[in-house]
This record gives C-alpha cells, sequence and structure tokens, in this order.
C-alpha cells in the first residue's frame, strides 16, 4: 500500500479482536517513535509500552469517556515528555503518536489516540496523575497521551478523497470566507 492509500484508510479503532500482536510488529510500532523528528533534536518524549490486562484495565479508567479502548486493546503506550528539554515538547509528543500510529496501519494494525494531558478522571483528578500512579512515571514528565494498538474489531471505511474540506487550504495568504 503505498503511503496516500495508508492515510486515506487509517482511522481510530476503538474495538480490538483477541489476536496477539507480534512481537516484531510491536518492535516496529516503538521503533517509529523513537526515529520521530523533535525540536532541535531534543528527543524529550519517553515512553511505557503497557501489555498487561490489568494494568490496561486501570489505565482506561484515566478518564470517564474516549478510554474505555484503553482496556480492551493488546498494547498500549504511554508517551510522556520532559517540558525543560524542549519548548515544542506537546508537537514532538504527538508526531511520536502520529508515527506510531502510522507504522501500525502499514502493519494491518489498528489504533487511537487518547489524550491524557489536560483531561481529568470521573473524580476529577487529573488524567495525567492516575496514568502517573499507575506506571511510576515522574511527577516532572508531562503525559500527553496513550495510544492503544490491536487488531480491529470494526470495519471503517476509507476516507472519500472527493469529501475533503479544501476551504481550509488557504493558498498565498489568508482568504476570508
Amino acid at each position: 500500500m503505498d503511503f496516500h492509500q495508508l492515510l486515506l484508510n487509517r482511522h481510530s479503532i476503538r474495538r480490538y479482536t483477541d489476536q496477539a500482536l507480534n512481537p516484531e510488529d510491536v518492535k516496529l510500532i516503538l521503533e517509529a517513535a523513537l526515529t520521530s523528528p523533535s525540536s532541535k533534536s531534543a528527543r524529550c518524549w519517553q515512553f511505557v509500552a503497557v501489555e498487561d490486562k490489568a494494568t490496561l484495565e486501570a489505565l482506561s479508567k484515566c478518564k470517564p469517556v474516549y478510554a474505555a479502548s484503553v482496556k480492551d486493546c493488546k498494547f498500549a503506550v504511554v508517551i510522556t515528555v520532559d517540558p525543560t528539554k524542549s519548548e515544542a515538547y506537546i508537537e514532538d509528543a504527538a508526531f511520536a503518536g502520529a508515527l506510531m500510529q502510522l507504522q501500525a496501519e502499514a502493519l494491518g494494525i489498528g489504533s487511537c489516540w487518547v489524550q491524557v494531558r489536560g483531561r481529568f478522571a470521573e473524580d476529577d483528578e487529573p488524567s495525567e496523575n492516575v496514568v502517573r500512579d499507575i506506571l511510576g512515571i515522574p511527577y516532572d514528565m508531562v503525559v500527553e497521551s496513550i495510544v492503544t494498538f490491536g487488531y480491529s474489531a470494526e470495519t471503517r471505511k476509507p476516507v472519500d478523497p472527493a469529501k475533503l474540506m479544501w476551504e481550509k487550504v488557504h493558498v498565498g495568504k489568508w482568504r476570508q470566507e
């Protein structure tokens, strides 16, 4: 599959089968994160790979909405960043997550981004603190997100290029609507 087709096929997948992931595929997904660009080559990111079902279940409770897919995935990566190493730490974390998701899609593995930074658990505890406590992440690291992975238990149609929102593209300068 060429890169453009990969982009059209990739969707957020929140339901996964019980099929285990190949360890070599997991390694390739992690390599994608480690090869992601970072501002000034600061590499301010660090990753926690999680496969333990009980830990995934606990992580799924870091926020009341949209984290349920964590408990059903086969593998998740928690993306953390050190904000003192780069002013672009959020962008660096996002880029690493996106590359992992694209690598997963190329391998036929579904994925979903679960935002953590700035979100809250049901008891109003910051989601970052919930994840930190479960995984022992130091408080000087920002917990950006959790990316879930597994074989898709749902069917999604590719994006239709004819439905792309070209009105969101401004050429040369901003044009008023």
